[in-house]
């Protein structure tokens, strides 16, 4: 899987030269620059590359205050959600202008973000403006950089400033592990360790009928059909009244952390016991880990025709909530139809990447709304202003609204028709719904 490249977003309000500043960065004239403020209304995106790294840059438009309610508001909002997806921010201001209150609202939108912004100094053409540009100090991100797009002067130190701000292409949520992480998760004895067992070929895992043998996640590598996988037995997870032991609660949350970091999981029901309310409870925990999900039904053939009809009944009725996972009616002891295993990871982690172009989702949503207009809350129907996909890993949707917020119901049938469009099987699809500069809020 290749890592997605950085996002380095230029904001900042109308006419600071930000468009200036992405074609001298990207060394080419590829956004439209004039004179006339507001020429850049959508966000455009453009490849860069410095010192062996490459990023991409995103340019918006001007950010702003004024009572020119639907094209300001659409700016500020393909602005917002452009920061909202940025690994770093480039906030342009006019180093001959001094800070304006569009300079200060700006400042404060981006706060929450000091960490990821660096306040560039533009239009500081000689050493007196480069000297007086300290003032943008007072704005509370940083220490500001001098630069003049035009010239060219200080875009090379702003460079190697942003190079060394990027996170490290081996760190985090960035780069994806070019060997995915699959977790084998489940209650005692369903046969997770049988499972990997029989993928390993070998005796690797203990197994017993006793529950609770496997304390610590214990991880090895295999291989299906020609794809590399780092499987991961997990500790069975019980309900805490049900652990006796402190060990065993330790355990589980030894589990939850692999849940965090693993790109799949496997979630194993006895298909001879049925699907338990523990099942429910750890299929949730999966589903909210963002991570992908098979849920393989095991034992299936222990299971008489009665028991397999009811189980059937059950993975929909009781884990209806991760509808969205493919279940592979399988045995970990005999190997039956465990060849489906192989294409159905692949599939999940494929679908778990998936990017909606913004133009594309945005439309979409907007028709969607039209279509069936969210409902009322406390006598105010909310707009939905913009969507944009704001990471693909697990793909979430930015839902920018207006005169209020989405219910559960409503983001649930966004996410629905989302699915009957594109292939997101085997991935949770997450809705957040972002008001203004507010946080995000959603499910």
């Amino acid at each position: 899987m290749s890592p997605p490249k950085p996002l380095v977003a230029i904001v900042g309000r109308p006419n600071v030269g930000k468009s200036t500043l992405a074609n001298r960065i990207v060394g080419r004239r590829a956004a439209v620059v004039q004179e006339k403020p507001g020429v850049t209304r959508d966000r455009r995106e453009f490849p860069a590359e410095w010192n062996g790294r490459s990023f991409t840059v995103i340019d918006t438009g001007g950010w702003q205050q004024g009572k020119d309610a639907d094209l300001i508001e659409d700016i500020r909002i393909q602005a917002e959600t452009a920061v909202a997806g940025a690994d770093l921010i480039l906030f342009v201001v006019d180093a001959q202008g001094g800070i304006t209150s569009d300079d200060a609202a700006v400042a404060r939108l981006l706060r929450p973000e000091t960490d990821s912004v660096v306040v560039v100094a533009n239009k500081a053409d000689n050493d007196t403006l480069s000297r007086e540009s300290g003032a943008f100090t007072r704005l509370g991100l940083g220490e500001p950089l001098p630069v003049s797009a035009i010239h060219g002067h200080g875009v090379a130190d702003l460079l190697d400033v942003l190079i060394q701000r990027l996170p490290d292409p081996h760190d985090g949520d960035i780069v994806e592990d070019p060997v995915p992480e699959v977790a084998v998760i489940g209650r005692p004895n369903v046969g997770k360790s049988t499972l990997l067992n029989r993928l390993v070929g070998d005796e690797r895992v203990l197994v017993s009928p006793v529950p609770g043998t496997t304390r610590d996640p214990i991880d090895v590598m295999i291989e299906l059909d020609g794809a590399e996988y780092r499987l991961i037995d997990t500790a069975g997870m019980r309900r805490k009244p049900k652990m006796s032991e402190d060990v065993e609660f330790f355990s589980v949350l030894r589990a939850r952390e692999v849940l965090q970091r693993a790109h799949a999981a496997l979630l194993m029901v006895d298909a001879a016991d049925g699907v338990t309310h523990q099942d429910q409870r750890i299929a949730r925990l999966a589903a909210d880990s963002g991570a992908a999900l098979v849920i393989l039904a095991n034992k299936w053939d222990a299971a008489d025709l009665e028991r397999r009809e009811q189980t059937t009944y059950e993975l929909g009725a009781r884990l209806g909530f991760a509808g969205w996972a493919p279940v592979l009616r399988i045995s970990a002891l005999t190997g039956a139809r465990l060849h489906r295993l192989g294409p159905a990871l692949e599939t999940v982690l494929e679908n778990r990447s998936r990017r909606i172009p913004t133009a594309v989702l945005n439309r979409l949503i907007t028709e969607l709304a039209a279509e069936h207009p969210p409902p009322m809350r406390k006598g105010r129907r909310p707009r939905i202003l913009f969507a944009a996909q704001s990471r693909s890993v697990p793909p979430t949707i930015a839902l920018f609204v207006k005169g209020g917020t989405l219910d559960s119901t409503y983001l649930r049938f966004l996410e629905r028709r989302l699915r009957q469009i594109y292939d997101f099987t085997g991935t949770p699809v997450r809705m957040v719904v972002r008001r203004g500069a507010g946080r995000a809020r959603g499910r």
